[in-house]
Parts: structure tokens; sequence; C-alpha cells
């Protein structure tokens, strides 16, 4: 019985240990989805408040005069992040990370220095 607990706790202690942190690919993903997220809401801000032409984006300008703002940016939204959850799945982190980056820099960036200025 001692060998048995001797065998088992530091296994069970190694799980419970893994479990409390987060791993760096879920993280990722996380964070694309919050990017995600925060780019439709400060989109949907500029949008309601200066008119269709604050978005920068061509095809989701179009949609937009199409089926209006709100499912436009929803629609866009939810399939960006679809794809990024295929990523995930997919085990494709690097390119992931890639792209949250550059989304972050390239997308939530600019309006962060917009709204910081009014």
């Amino acid at each position: 019985m001692v060998l048995t607990e001797l065998i088992a706790v530091p296994f069970s202690r190694a799980r419970s240990e893994r479990a409390d942190r987060i791993s760096v690919p879920r993280l990722v993903i996380l964070l694309f989805l919050v990017a995600q997220t925060w780019d439709g809401i400060f989109t949907y801000v500029a949008v309601t408040t200066y008119g269709i032409a604050a978005e920068g984006n061509t095809i989701i300008a179009t949609w937009m005069h199409l089926i209006g703002p709100l499912p436009a940016l929803i629609g866009a939204k939810v399939l960006a992040s679809l794809c990024g959850v295929l990523l995930y799945a997919r085990h494709v982190h690097y390119a992931l990370a890639a792209l949250t980056l550059i989304y972050a820099v390239s997308a939530l960036g600019p309006w962060l220095v917009i709204y910081s200025s009014m």
C-alpha cells in the first residue's frame, strides 16, 4: 500500500498542477476570440456613429449596405472566429498566434488610437 501511494501521489499531483495552468495554444485561441469580439464592438460603435464609411473592409462594408451593419459584423466575426477555432483544432498554433498578433496590430491598434484621441 505504501508503494502504490508513493507512485500514485506524484502522478496525481503532476496532473493537478497541469490542470491549473492554461496551455499556450488555449491562451492564443482565447486572445484571438477576444480580439475578434473587441474589433466587432469597436467597428459597430464607429459604424453607428460615423456611418458605413468607417468600415475599412470593402467586402464587409458591401454586406453592411445589403443586410445592415449588425448582421454583417456578426457574420464576419463568427466566420473569422470559426476559422480561428479550425486552426486551433487542426493544431496550427503558430499560424494562429501569428494571425492573432497581426490582427491585434492591424485591426485593434488603429481602433485604440482612434478611440484614445476622442
